[in-house]
């Protein structure tokens, strides 16, 4: 199931740089982004509407994306300005232009809106916990690393284990779940809503850490106090997990693409306030990693492989309550028909 007339976050912003770039999304063609010259982000269809060539493959000439086959050019605003093979005065078709999509950068994410709604009345853009509003990642005094990883599995698969928060003391307990104390406390929704539309639901725990080995037993606290935990997610596609240690905070951020019913790619970015020299990311990008590869069978595994569309298709407690946050806000989408 693909979730209409919502902002996608589809890619990383210094990803799109001199050339253009090719985005998959389930249920809809294939989306080029390129920039122009005032740096902003296109987001387009990626089908020249002369003969169907990829314009990923192309270049960015003269302010215009050029399709690779027969060097026809398209403006910022998807219309062509120029066909190489027409002799001087042929008028160009009124018709030749590309679909184009409305897009925003911010977060260090590009989000494609995907609907057809006018984006006036399109839900709000999320403002993400802790980061500043700008094109780029920004939190005052932190350093974010970036990273992609893709799962055999139905993206909504992949973002409710995102907002799973008792699942760590058995899938991670090799990292940071601690499986001698899996009670989750009792935890309250905050939900916030903007012009109508539901835009974050988050959760906040104090969890038992696991005792700390190596060289974090020699700079950790001896009485290892309870870890502020929050989990959440900002519909349509973008889970987050804020984890408030003694040395600082880390932010991980992951926006779940769907590539096709049955393949995701996540991509995240993970934000940290302390030992924030380039030293230590590869170090953040290997413990992000490691939480990715040990959730990768378990998502795999989920069977059926897609989300039920009836809530009542599989059993729930209360420490589900922010999947179950995520189902009434799709089933509030499947009411408006905001569905593919």
């Amino acid at each position: 199931m693909f979730i209409k007339n919502h902002w996608y976050a589809v890619e990383f912003g210094h990803r799109v740089a001199q050339g253009p770039v090719l985005v998959r999304i389930h249920g809809h063609d294939h989306i080029v982004l390129w920039r122009s010259r005032d740096r902003a982000v296109n987001a387009w269809s990626d089908v020249c509407v002369h003969r169907g060539c990829s314009l990923a493959s192309g270049a960015v000439v003269d302010n215009c994306l050029q399709c690779p086959y027969h060097g026809w050019r398209y403006a910022p605003n998807g219309i062509c300005v120029k066909i190489p093979a027409n002799s001087k005065g042929v008028p160009i078709p009124e018709n030749a232009r590309i679909h184009v999509y409305p897009c925003l950068e911010r977060y260090g994410f590009i989000w494609v809106f995907l609907g057809n709604l006018p984006t006036e009345q399109a839900p709000p853009l999320p403002e993400l916990d802790g980061l500043e509003p700008r094109r780029e990642v920004r939190a005052k005094g932190c350093k974010p690393v970036f990273g992609d990883f893709t799962w055999k599995a139905s993206h909504e698969r992949v973002l409710e284990n995102g907002l799973d928060i008792s699942h760590a003391p058995f899938v991670h307990s090799g990292s940071f779940g601690n499986p001698d104390h899996p009670e989750i406390p009792d935890f309250d929704l905050d939900v916030t809503r903007r012009d109508g539309h539901m835009v974050s639901v988050t959760a906040s725990v104090d969890l038992e850490p696991v005792p700390p080995s190596g060289f974090w037993r020699l700079i950790s606290r001896r009485d290892h106090p309870r870890v502020p935990t929050t989990v959440g997610f900002y519909p349509p596609n973008v889970s987050m997990l804020i984890v408030r240690l003694p040395l600082g905070t880390l932010r991980l951020f992951s926006a779940a693409v769907p590539l096709t019913e049955h393949t995701t790619v996540s991509k995240f970015f993970m934000v940290r306030s302390f030992f924030t020299g380039a030293w230590a990311d590869g170090d953040a990008q290997r413990r992000a990693y490691k939480i990715f590869l040990e959730d990768q069978p378990i998502v795999e595994s989920l069977r059926p492989p897609l989300l039920p569309s009836e809530p009542s298709a599989e059993l729930h407690v209360k420490s589900d309550a922010v999947q179950l946050a995520y189902r009434r806000w799709r089933q509030e989408q499947l009411v408006k028909d905001w569905v593919l």
